[in-house]
Parts: structure tokens; sequence; C-alpha cells
């Protein structure tokens, strides 16, 4: 086999041993649930940090098999513990191995993307997951037990000090590399990112934060909405998840940085949390969070990355170093220059 534990990647996915092993793996816990196979599994889903199989059933189903890479090994245990704790809002696995890190899951439906959308339904979609987030707060040291990435507000200082002084991830001196007046101007913003970081570190208690919160990781049926794909999650201040969310609404609804719509999307995420502040507290708590979440972000694909076979990085390999850059652009929030 390919896989060494440490990376995997495309070479991984391909290889015919391990296909075999998690197929026969995937076979084995859905006869357990009293399933079968109805013809040969498809592989529809190939990246270097993930794979999914498409497995037809005899009952007319269909189940899935996904594989993600080292770089997310929290998945499998996380899946099956946000399962536990709240089946409603979650993808809820008929098995996982997480030495192996296999998940086998059942088809959830529609997502958000093929579903279509308007503000309204991504407002409704953000209270949902805030309410998943709400759920969560007490289990945090769990998460962090079961191994989920600890990027609270207290320890991204420390962490993003290491990312920029990291010249291989950021692909210093390479075309599209991170710019070296560029690290400099991040790195002198530091002592205002650690501050920004005491202000959330003593505002809303971390929980789960997916960080890759969009259309495409979010099946919707009859007004319900159900999370899955956690291999970016953390443990962290939840509104980070903002970032990724109002970025991928205003792509998807033609929304232009720091229109209204926008405010009001925030402002529907935010509204779940009032037990946590007022309107005006909670708001400067998810400016701060934009401002923390894109080296935040970065954190998150060089952990991705570290995990894929280094041959395999490719184009992916220039996401961390433009997140880092990130970090200097205006958020979503902001109007667009004139």
């Amino acid at each position: 086999m390919t896989m060494d534990g440490a990376t995997t990647g495309l070479a991984t996915w391909r290889d015919p041993d391990w296909r075999d092993a998690a197929l026969a793996w995937a076979r084995e816990q859905l006869a357990g649930a009293g399933l079968a196979l109805d013809g040969e599994p498809e592989q529809p889903h190939v990246r270097i940090w993930a794979t999914a199989f498409r497995l037809p059933l005899r009952d007319g189903g269909v189940a899935w098999l996904k594989a993600p890479g080292a770089g997310s090994a929290q998945e499998p245990l996380l899946a099956e513990a946000l399962a536990r704790w709240m089946p409603d809002r979650v993808l809820v696995p008929l098995a996982v191995d997480p030495a192996r890190r296999l998940l086998l899951l059942p088809d959830g439906g529609p997502r958000l993307r093929e579903h279509g959308s308007d503000a309204g339904t991504w407002a409704a979609m953000l209270q949902s997951y805030a309410a998943l987030q709400l759920d969560v707060i007490g289990h945090s040291e769990e998460l962090l037990a079961l191994g989920v990435p600890d990027a609270r507000p207290a320890a991204l200082p420390d962490l993003v000090a290491d990312l920029l002084a990291d010249n291989d991830a950021q692909c210093v001196g390479r075309p599209g590399g991170l710019a070296p007046g560029i690290r400099a101007r991040v790195t002198a913003d530091l002592p205002a990112y650690a501050e920004a970081c005491r202000e959330l570190a003593a505002g809303v208690p971390a929980t789960v934060q997916h960080d890759d919160l969009h259309d495409g990781n979010v099946f919707a049926s009859d007004g319900r909405y159900r999370f899955f794909d956690w291999g970016d999650a953390s443990v962290a201040h939840p509104f980070l998840s903002v970032q990724v969310a109002l970025v991928s609404a205003a792509r998807v609804l033609g929304l232009a940085a720091g229109t209204p719509a926008l405010r009001r999307l925030r402002d529907a995420y935010l509204e779940p949390w009032t037990g946590h502040g007022t309107a005006r507290e909670l708001r400067r708590q998810c400016d701060l969070a934009l401002r923390v979440a894109p080296l935040a972000r970065a954190l998150t694909w060089r952990r991705i990355l570290r995990g894929v076979h280094p041959e395999e990085r490719g184009e992916w390999q220039l996401s961390v170093a433009e997140w880092t850059a990130e970090h200097l652009a205006p958020g979503p929030l902001a109007p667009a220059p004139s």
C-alpha cells in the first residue's frame, strides 16, 4: 500500500490494495446493518485531501464511503461524537473506523447547493448552524481529547507566529508564494492580532468550528439543515465560521462585499447567541473573528497539506500563502472600494 499513516493523497486513493481493504470494510459494515451492495462502487470524488465512493444498495438506496486524509484525522471521531449529541443536525455515520480514517455514511439527500437558495434560506441555515455550535459548547474539552485541533483564541498567536516562520508552507521564494513585503506587514500586525485574540478569548466560549461552511456542505430538506464534511474543523471561537460562510453566500447570491444583505445574514447568525452578549457586543466579537479568521484558515490549510504526499500538493500548496495574505484584505463586510 502507498498509505504510510502520516501522508495520503491521490496515490493512496488509487492504490488497489488500499481501495480493496477500504471497500471490504464498507461491505462488512453494510452487512452488519442489513444492507448490501448492488453493483460496482463508483469513486466520483477524488481530491488530494480526501476521497469518497458511491455505494449503490440493493434496496435502491445509496451509501457513501469517505476517507479523509491524514490532515483530517479528527473527522471520523468528530462526526461520530456530533451524531451522538445532536443526530438531527448532522449526517449520522453508519460506521466509522478512526484508525484507518474511514466513514460509512447514508445518503443525505439534496445539498443546499442543489436545493437552491435565497437570502432567507441562508439565514435559516446559519441559525441552525449556530444552534449546533451552542449545543456543543459544553463538549469542547471532550472534542479536544478526541484529537480535534485546538484553534482557540489563546492558542492562535503562537500558532500564527510559527506559520509565518514556515518558509516551506508559505512557499517563500517560489512563484505565488508569500512575498517578503506581505510577510513583513502581517508580522508587524501580530501584536494587534494577539490583542484581538485576547478579546475573543474573553467573549463567546469556544466550540466546534466547521471552517468550511458553504452550501456544498449542508443537506437541506423540508426546512431542516444537516451539516457534514468536518475535515477542516477545529475547536475555536464559533464566529470564525462566518468568514467562509459570508464569502460563499456573497458568491451564490450575487452580493457585493459590505452590502446590507450580507450584514443581515451576519445578524441572523448572531441572533441565537443573544445569551452571550448584547447585539452590539456580538457584532464586535464577529468583527474581531473576521479579522482573526484568514490566518486561522491558513493554519487549517497547512494542517491539511501536511497530511498530503509532498509531490501531490501542487497548486494547493499556495493556499497557505493566499490565506496569509488575505489577513491584509478587507473582510466580507467591508464596503468594496469605489
